[in-house]
């Protein structure tokens, strides 16, 4: 379903050839990523489709080219926090790579991707672009740069809060810089919100709020500041005399330089020596009464902050996925050109099964980041049956691709074997930013009990998911009978086990489990569905085969002392890995075959 990386130069010498096998460089991910496309043009309309696919294929090239060398530089040559200028004068300024600036200008200015949903005329598109479509771009650029992801959500996150909460004088003297394509009026975001007694806990904050005049003053201090240096900060602070817990919190714009030039009344105390996302500075912030503004009503904060989460967790689930996507890019790199043993490690059983373990996620995570960045589109157009969706899909989506990036990203450093832990390749690096999306916007448990005990157990989305997923496969007519019947009560399964483990704080412990299941059926009904819609476009149903592989391998219990392997297995494998192009009869036959 995937071609193949480019093989190594004919005028290597002998010495090299054959020895390593070559990486993804010089790769294009947006041609390498036919699935990318299939799904793009299920989601979107054909004259948006048509005009995006230039960009994607430029973005697809850079991020195997130029980009991907300007991400190991950034990653290698960390931010730098300078506590003075050069004239001894007290003036906080944080120092790059100039490498970091290239992605900094490809990311907002060349593509906008911080801007597309919220500015118009971007790369010439005379409207805004729907988030299935953004969301393309934020695909390709993260497989190659992980790190600046979250300035480029964060800038979007903040200007949504503004153009949806904001007064219109602090919209027209902020949005604009927020949603800027040119670099030199560009104002990134940040949205500062963990301290040390609250992370996932956000009701016992302690950053003070104090009125003077038609401003506040915070004080206290942030403990987890990504894009620290930003100029333009959202951030959650008590109001002097508020009440305790969320309720009593209020959301603020902070900028980082006053009207008169100089900084604001805060101070970027030390950067974060992190795991991974090396490139992107992260720090602590100590707020010394630093000016801040009121956005909207201020016994709201929490919850106008919370509904940014639903964009946010979006946004982390496919940057997981962008991460697995190039890991698998890389392991395939690896099995179709390295050769042991006298053959390929593709021809190899045991090799095989292990690139299907790790095709498998990816595929998942695909298909479940557009099915919810579709529901995400609805929902904004005014749809409530896509808001109930919406609700249980991003938690969902959130802590099952995060986690499954963190297990493909390991598998495929594995198959480049021992040269693969060594930080010249990108699979190291891969590994060490996919341990970021699990502890992004909640760790596995706050997601975990957000999806079952909050949207299931208060919200009663589970209702909405699973009318969504009846109705895919009642439009699926093309897919054998046999199969949408035991997709069916799978999601019925699902669901009920769901408000079971909802129903009862006593079954918390099995949180996780029951949102992992939703995610494998709800995935397993995306991929079924999509293999209808594809092959009606183009004669191929391959995806009806990943629909089984899910049941099979993530959803039905196995029994260990059974030999899994026969013809059956093997075909499938070859279709998956293979470019041949495989219809529903070919398919359906196969689904349904023990």
């Amino acid at each position: 379903m995937h071609k193949p990386a480019p093989a190594q130069p004919k005028n290597a010498s002998a010495e090299q050839s054959g020895l390593l096998a070559p990486d993804t460089t010089g790769m294009n991910f947006y041609r390498a990523d036919p699935a990318l496309t299939d799904l793009l043009r299920i989601h979107l309309p054909d004259n948006l489709f048509r005009h995006i696919e230039p960009h994607l294929d430029r973005l697809g090239e850079m991020a195997g080219g130029v980009l991907d060398e300007c991400a190991r530089l950034a990653d290698r040559h960390t931010p730098v926090l300078h506590q003075r200028d050069k004239f001894g004068r007290d003036v906080q300024w944080i120092e790059y790579h100039p490498a970091y600036r290239e992605l900094e200008n490809a990311a907002f200015g060349q593509f906008g991707i911080h801007a597309l949903s919220i500015r118009k005329g971007i790369m010439g598109w005379p409207d805004k672009y729907p988030v299935v479509a953004k969301h393309a771009f934020t695909f390709l650029f993260n497989q190659t740069e992980f790190g600046m992801g979250c300035p480029i959500n964060v800038t979007d996150g903040c200007a949504k809060l503004l153009a949806n909460f904001g007064s219109e004088a602090l919209k027209e003297k902020y949005l604009d810089g927020l949603t800027s394509t040119d670099m030199s009026k560009l104002t990134q975001g940040g949205q500062f919100m963990t301290e040390k007694e609250g992370g996932s806990d956000v009701g016992t904050l302690t950053t003070r709020a104090v009125q003077e005049g038609d401003h506040w003053r915070l004080y206290g201090e942030k403990w987890f500041c990504s894009n620290a240096d930003a100029k333009v900060v959202m951030l959650l602070a008590r109001p002097e005399g508020a009440g305790p817990g969320t309720r009593g919190v209020g959301l603020f714009l902070m900028p980082r330089f006053l009207d008169d030039g100089s900084q604001n009344h805060y101070r970027i105390v030390r950067l974060k020596d992190k795991l991974g996302t090396r490139s992107m500075a992260s720090g602590e912030i100590k707020l010394e009464g630093a000016i801040a503004y009121a956005v909207g009503k201020l016994d709201r904060g929490f919850v106008q902050m919370a509904e940014m989460v639903n964009s946010s967790r979006l946004s982390n689930g496919v940057k997981s996925t962008a991460l697995m996507r190039r890991a698998y890019h890389d392991a395939l790199a690896v099995a179709t050109n390295r050769v042991v043993f006298g053959q390929r490690i593709i021809d190899l059983p045991l090799g095989r099964r292990q690139m299907l373990k790790i095709m498998l996620p990816v595929e998942q995570g695909l298909s479940m980041s557009f099915l919810t960045a579709d529901a995400l589109d609805r929902a904004e157009a005014g749809s409530q049956d896509a808001a109930a969706l919406l609700r249980i899909l991003t938690p969902t989506l959130k802590f099952r691709a995060t986690r499954d990036a963190r297990k493909v990203c390991g598998d495929a450093l594995e198959m480049r074997g021992g040269i693969g832990y060594i930080e010249e390749f990108a699979t190291a690096r891969l590994l060490r930013d996919a341990h970021l999306g699990s502890v992004w916007e909640g760790t596995g448990n706050i997601v975990a009990i957000d999806a079952l005990r909050r949207a299931v157990g208060r919200h009663g989305a589970e209702s909405a998911l699973a009318a969504d997923l009846h109705a895919r496969l009642d439009d699926s007519a093309s897919v054998p009978q046999a199969w949408r019947d035991n997709l069916r009560g799978l999601v019925d399964r699902a669901v009920a086990f769901a408000r079971e483990v909802a129903g009862k704080s006593e079954n918390e412990a099995d949180a996780r489990r029951a949102t992992s299941l939703l995610y494998h059926v709800a995935s397993a009904v995306a991929l079924a569905w999509e293999a209808h819609r594809i092959h009606e476009i183009r004669g191929d149903a391959r995806r009806l085969l990943l629909s089984r592989l899910v049941i099979d391998h993530r959803v039905t219990p196995s029994d260990p002392f059974r030999l899994t392997e026969n013809a059956v297995q093997a075909k499938i494998a070859a279709l998956l890995l293979g470019d041949r192009d495989a219809g529903m009869s070919e398919v359906g036959e196969l689904v349904l075959t023990a």
